[in-house]
């Protein structure tokens, strides 16, 4: 809940489906032979020491609905391993956007639910999808094929029950979840299907059929979906599907978030952007050796490092599968309400002596701060996708004198009119996109790339333009729901200042998506779509953001 005098809106169209698994420490989202447990610890909380709530994460790639790529089967074509080929250094973050979506084309697969023997899948073969074509059209580049058995949907729950998710399978002590064999995904293969996706916990068929059918299918450059669920809210064709995830480097497969949009115009005009290859990635890539964290200022003050832990050795690949360890601030990345709003009941005596004086002079502007329990899992998809606005704040870089750093220059109301007069007014829904230049400037590989955060935040360089107050304020007035920046964060580098920004956004129910790139390649008319992945409590979110330029 949000509690304030201006509760967000939320328009009918376009209709946005939530196919994407929640990820919760009870639940069985991870691989249960050896792989690591997922975890969530709040390590930040608001209160004395913090105005604000993160998290430290603890994910792999296979968690709850996830994303396959060609190297999760294909080695490196320098490693003379069987299989190797070019294929293998098309990593998640390798992945061109356009190819995470299209047209979805469902399959329905749910009399094969349990119709295996014990410790084997119902295999689903090319006569099923054969059929399918007759009784449609003929399957295509562009589409994305989804084997729907609702087998999420019926065995994704708590432990212990989880156990039947994937553990019992395994065990042989169960049947195994339906999934295509090689002959079916060579038959898509020649059908220059390249993206697919199944409601099953994996794109494999159990007993031995699992990796001959990931090689079959990643060959031809196909990703897939795995452990999707809800897909009976979709039609049979016509929705626009898309799987999209953190981008970290080198990733072998990668946790993410499935959703569809269902309705004319929008879904017709996001499946022809992603067939005519009109679709941008604005997300930073995640790697141990980029500026991706926060740093703080000092010594001591900062957020948890992002790391890369190797858990087991892949001899098929010659490479480690990894587990990763991220606040969940880290990179592009969601900012919900909940980030810096207190959950409903909070004694605001539990700030520090300092923050409780810039409250008094924050509510004595802005009126009562809210409170809020809007963590990632409870943004509406449809609130971080809309209408593109980018509003070019570049001619503030430079305008703040290095006597006065650390600062940041503020981006006024007064800005986002002057772009209202050039392009129209903002509207209800419209997604504002801040155009500093910052990342694309100095997001480097270290050292290089202390310039994208520490250098400005302990006053070595000025900050990156930052969005004031009032100017959040008058976004929401606007009926602006989403704003992102292409620097590391909103606020800024002045703690007060960007105490005041986030307080003004959430308690008016907007959110932020911060550290985008390239917002430049975004064109005149472009829909923006940001997907965190669905993780339970976060008050952060990693993710995704893409850009459907409509032609």
């Amino acid at each position: 809940m949000i509690s304030s005098g201006h509760p967000a809106t939320y328009a009918a169209e376009p209709r946005f489906v939530d196919l994407s698994l929640l990820v919760a420490p009870e639940l069985p989202g991870p691989w249960p032979a050896g792989w690591p447990a997922f975890q969530i610890n709040p390590y930040e909380r608001i209160g004395k020491l913090s105005p604000y709530n993160s998290d430290l994460l603890i994910i792999d790639g296979n968690n709850g609905t996830q994303l396959d790529v060609p190297p999760h089967s294909i080695p490196l074509p320098d490693s003379n391993l069987p299989n190797a080929g070019i294929l293998g250094r098309m990593y998640t973050d390798k992945v061109a956007a356009w190819q995470f979506g299209g047209e979805a084309c469902v399959i329905d697969c749910r009399d094969l639910v349990d119709a295996g023997a014990l410790g084997e899948s119902a295999l689903i073969k090319r006569d099923r999808v054969i059929a399918w074509e007759k009784a449609h059209r003929p399957l295509r580049f562009g589409d994305v094929v989804l084997f729907r058995s609702d087998y999420t949907d019926k065995y994704y729950k708590p432990w212990p029950d989880g156990h039947r998710f994937i553990a019992a399978p395994l065990e042989a002590t169960t049947p195994g979840w339906p999934d295509p064999d090689p002959d079916c995904m060579e038959y898509l293969g020649g059908r220059k299907v390249l993206t697919l996706g199944t409601d099953s916990a994996s794109m494999g068929p159990l007993p031995k059929l699992a990796e001959p059918t990931h090689l079959a299918g990643l060959k031809y450059g196909m990703i897939w979906t795995e452990s999707a669920t809800n897909l009976g809210q979709l039609p049979e064709t016509g929705a626009f599907y898309c799987m999209i995830g953190p981008k970290h480097a080198e990733g072998l497969y990668s946790e993410g978030r499935a959703f569809a949009v269902v309705g004319a115009p929008l879904a017709d005009q996001l499946i022809a952007a992603s067939k005519n290859k009109t679709v941008v990635d604005l997300s930073v890539t995640l790697s141990t050796e980029l500026p991706v964290s926060w740093p703080g200022t000092g010594v001591g003050r900062h957020r948890n490092p992002y790391l890369k832990v190797p858990i087991m050795f892949a001899a098929n690949l010659g490479t480690y599968h990894v587990t990763h360890m991220l606040d969940a601030n880290a990179g592009t990345h969601l900012v919900p309400p909940a980030y810096a709003l207190p959950a409903p009941g909070f004694d605001n005596a539990q700030y520090s002596p300092e923050v409780q004086g810039w409250l008094k002079e924050y509510e004595g502007k802005f009126g009562r701060r809210g409170f809020s329990d809007v963590t990632a899992e409870k943004v509406p998809l449809a609130q971080t996708s809309g209408r593109a606005r980018v509003v070019n704040v570049t001619h503030l870089v430079g305008t703040i004198p290095q006597a006065k750093w650390p600062a940041s220059p503020e981006i006024t109301v007064a800005d986002l009119q002057k772009s209202e007069k050039a392009q129209g007014d903002l509207q209800a829904g419209d997604v504002v996109i801040l155009h500093t230049g910052h990342t694309d400037r100095h997001f480097r590989p270290m050292p290089e790339g202390a310039a994208c955060l520490a250098d400005p935040l302990n006053g070595k360089s000025e900050g990156w333009p930052a969005l004031g107050a009032d100017a959040a304020v008058y976004l929401a007035g606007r009926g602006v729901r989403c704003v992102g920046t292409d620097a590391p964060s909103l606020g800024g580098v002045s703690p007060k200042s960007a105490l005041f920004t986030y307080w003004a956004l959430a308690s008016k129910g907007v959110v932020g998506v911060e550290f985008l790139t390239g917002v430049d390649k975004i064109g005149k008319q472009a829909y923006f779509v940001f997907a965190p992945v669905k993780i339970r409590d976060c008050h952060g979110g990693p993710g995704r953001a893409i850009a459907f330029n409509i032609e």
